[in-house]
């Protein structure tokens, strides 16, 4: 299928929206019931990870559900548009804790918007991923659209991670962090309003097979041809990986600028930067291939990230940021993110290759069950990450509502927010390494063998 110019851009405008939201959660949720509402930052962690446990297996029957779909609308979209408009009602719950609330009635306000919030983003991602295997062939056409995808993606990305801190206190009319809430509340409404609305176009402006077109078959059956497809298994691997290490210095950063550097406006300058760089090198993607193998890019973005972890350990530890400027912590920053760009490019594009050689495999094609492994493993990786954060606080005794920090809480801040990242990815580069086989040379077959 050859998508429109206005097609393409309904799709990136879609992937701005949804990452607009799952960024603000992803990265703003410790944050927020922790520094603003007084939450122990251990019972958010679990909260997260329980959440994940729910994923494992509705995550899954989510995708099967949309693979199973018949409606004259298409099989994706209907869960899209759904889902988006569910989905923008929880965003705004999430951050709009009931301000006479209990610390009890909170935890479970937490737990229960947050399961809800995961399911309704669970009803939408999966079936925004999975079109881009079915509307486009392995090749050209589909990492063009990838980028293209994820380019926009990464720009929502940014949004809330530059301008969340700078909006907020804006909004709140104070600077005070226990204030916060109402300008978090105002900020969700607004980023949940943009986000339904970039859905809508999306649904409107981009086509999908017609339902009759795709074979419907058995849940036993696409749960078999899932777990026989190795090499979906290890793109999701990688995936857990990746995400897991971005996040936990996501949930970290803040932290770090706020009582390290001493400098929110630092952050917020920080973040800018670095989003940019990573929208650059997702953008630069098609151009780069031209020149360097998929595999052997996705190895050298690994060790891009990794260079950038022990630059920024090296910066922070030493104090040399403070010798010189804040402004040399974007160094390693430019070396993460352009890294972390390049890598959430090729994993979309791996994983919709692994949808062409699961057919090839196994005879069926299942986008919407291994993309609701992307969405499982996204998730996943977050939770993992907010609970790896919340125990780092509690065991660097990390005092959120203290104006400043002891010598070793911020030396044990430094540490963790970089090393574990660093032998996670050096974990992701080693199990890639060993079982991916899906490069240029063997997607040529493939698509000769599917008669593309």
């Amino acid at each position: 299928m050859e998508l429109k110019l206005r097609s393409k851009a309904a799709f990136g405008f879609g992937a701005f929206g949804k990452d607009l939201v799952y960024m603000l959660v992803s990265n703003y949720i410790l944050y927020y019931y922790n520094a603003v509402l007084g939450i122990s930052s251990v019972f958010i962690g679990a909260v997260l990870m329980g959440a994940r446990v729910f994923d494992a297996l509705n995550d899954p029957m989510m995708g099967i559900l949309v693979a199973k779909t018949r409606t004259r609308w298409g099989r994706f979209r209907p869960w899209i548009l759904t889902g988006t408009v569910l989905n923008a009602v929880t965003i705004y719950a999430l951050f709009a804790a009931p301000h006479s609330a209990s610390e009890g009635t909170l935890r479970i306000w937490l737990a229960v918007i947050y399961i809800a919030w995961g399911v309704t983003y669970t009803m939408m991602d999966i079936p925004f991923w999975s079109m881009i295997p079915a509307i486009t062939n392995p090749g050209k056409d589909r990492e063009q659209l990838s980028s293209l995808a994820r380019s926009c993606a990464g720009i929502g990305d940014a949004i809330p991670m530059a301008l969340t801190m700078v909006v907020v206190p804006i909004l709140s009319g104070s600077s005070v962090i226990a204030n916060y809430r109402i300008g978090f509340k105002y900020w969700a409404l607004f980023i949940a309003v943009v986000f339904v609305v970039s859905e809508l176009v999306f649904v409107l402006q981009v086509p999908e097979k017609k339902p009759e077109e795709m074979e419907s078959i058995g849940v036993g059956q696409m749960f078999s041809a899932l777990i026989r497809n190795d090499q979906a298994m290890t793109v999701v691997g990688a995936l857990i990986l990746v995400y897991i290490a971005i996040n936990i210095v996501g949930n970290l950063i803040l932290y770090f600028f706020q009582f390290d550097v001493g400098n929110t406006d630092a952050y917020n300058i920080f973040v800018a930067v670095c989003f940019l760089i990573q929208v650059i090198a997702m953008m630069t993607i098609p151009a780069i291939r031209k020149k360097v193998g998929k595999i052997s890019l996705f190895l050298r973005s690994i060790l891009l990230q990794v260079g950038g972890f022990l630059v920024l350990l090296v910066f922070s530890y030493t104090n040399l940021y403070r010798s010189f400027s804040w402004l040399i912590l974007i160094i390693p920053g430019i070396l993460v993110y352009a890294g972390y760009g390049m890598l959430n490019v090729m994993l979309t594009i791996f994983l919709s290759d692994a949808v062409d050689y699961g057919e090839v495999k196994n005879g069926r094609r299942e986008e919407s069950v291994i993309f609701s492994m992307q969405t499982f493993t996204v998730k996943l990786a977050s939770g993992i990450a907010v609970f790896i954060a919340g125990l780092v606080i509690r065991v660097v005794a990390l005092d959120p509502k203290a104006a400043s920090q002891t010598i070793a809480t911020l030396n044990g801040l430094r540490v963790f927010m970089t090393i574990p990242s660093t032998i996670i990815l050096i974990a992701a580069l080693l199990v890639f390494r060993k079982f991916y086989q899906l490069d240029d040379e063997r997607m040529e077959e493939i698509s000769k063998e599917l008669g593309r």
